[in-house]
């Protein structure tokens, strides 16, 4: 788990990216920025690069023949070597990610290198390279009294409220190709891929987040997708496998396959039918889908947030399902010639 409590933002530098396929080339910076005699700059500064890596996912780089060939693994680990080389470095770094910026789509923006003390791993302090990107302008008032009255100017800025990319690179298992956290707003499009795939050359750390956040996803797929393919489910029973899959995951702290899938699908058919789409899942994406691990409450909470419970009738009502799918029935009213529901409860409150 990542923490920045005694963080300290110890140097900073800018420069300018541009779009490669463009043409736009780059600017680059020849010194730091002075944060030893702008505390509040160094304070707002640490608030907009660092919020957004709560709960984040883990990766490490990779390269396939060498981490060695991995360009910006070799960059962060020349500056963890020698600070003295900080500059120079985070000048490749900016060459490296215009290499890196081909798609017509992406943006030019600001590119900031980083170096942290004191960042929180698991408890162990660690220095960290931060590597930040801001690509969307916003706008913004700027009202200014003359006087006697009050004038507006109109001004563009980076608005500090949203990261856009970063990446924090932690100084420890530097053979493994160190710890990297990553943040990536955009996530849509071939574009959103150049961060994470084409510059950072990074992978999903083998951990018990990557574990949770995948055996949720393909649990999730399963039900939503492909279960009624083989059976006659209605919202209401998906809903329940949903429900059932996140209440596993919430109460236990390791997860054990063969006691979730009695728990949440029951019916050895049903069983039957997840091992066989587990099988091809693991096929078809390259993710491994691990047997037992400790189950990672951040991986859970995140995830459990795109886990649907709610069922939508029309336009007039949602209903709310969390417990026990025995106590809602469905019907049709012949009369009427509509569908409808009975739910049975005990008390009201």
């Amino acid at each position: 788990m990542l923490e920045f409590l005694k963080i300290n933002l110890n140097k900073i530098i800018v420069h300018r990216v541009g779009n490669k396929s463009l043409d736009e080339g780059y600017k680059l910076s020849d010194n730091t920025i002075d944060l030893q005699h702008q505390p509040d700059l160094a304070k707002v500064l640490t608030d907009y690069f660092l919020k957004s890596f709560v709960e984040v996912p883990l990766y490490n780089f990779t390269h396939v023949t060498n981490i060695e060939l991995n360009e910006i693994y070799t960059v962060a680990r020349n500056i963890f070597g020698g600070p003295k080389g900080f500059v120079k470095e985070s000048k490749e770094i900016g060459k490296l990610l215009y290499e890196s910026s081909a798609h017509p789509k992406i943006k030019n923006g600001e590119l900031y290198v980083a170096y942290f003390k004191n960042c929180l791993l698991d408890g162990v302090e660690l220095d960290a390279i931060g590597i930040f990107k801001s690509e969307n302008r916003d706008t913004f008032l700027k009202p200014e009294f003359d006087g006697s009255d009050y004038l507006l100017a109109i001004e563009e800025g980076v608005n500090i409220n949203k990261l856009d990319k970063g990446c924090l690179i932690l100084n420890t298992n530097k053979e493994g190709g160190y710890v990297v956290a990553v943040v990536d707003a955009v996530s849509r499009g071939e574009e959103a891929l150049y961060w994470k795939n084409e510059f950072l050359k990074i992978t999903p750390s083998n951990d018990n987040y990557h574990a949770t956040q995948h055996y949720l996803d393909a649990c999730k797929n399963f039900v939503t997708n492909q279960l009624e393919q083989e059976y006659e489910v209605n919202k209401t029973d998906k809903i329940s496998y949903l429900n059932k899959t996140v209440e596993y995951f919430k109460k236990n702290a390791a997860f054990e396959e063969d006691s979730f899938l009695e728990m949440v699908f029951e019916d050895k058919e049903v069983i039957k039918s997840f091992t066989k789409y587990k099988e091809e899942y693991v096929q078809d994406t390259g993710v491994e889908l691990e047997d037992n691990f400790e189950i990672s409450n951040s991986a859970v909470k995140k995830q459990a947030r795109v886990f649907k419970s709610v069922l939508k009738l029309d336009k007039n009502f949602h209903v709310y399902i969390h417990g026990d799918k025995s106590l809602i029935e469905k019907g049709f009213d012949a009369k009427l010639g509509k569908s409808f529901y009975k739910i049975y409860f005990d008390e009201e409150t």
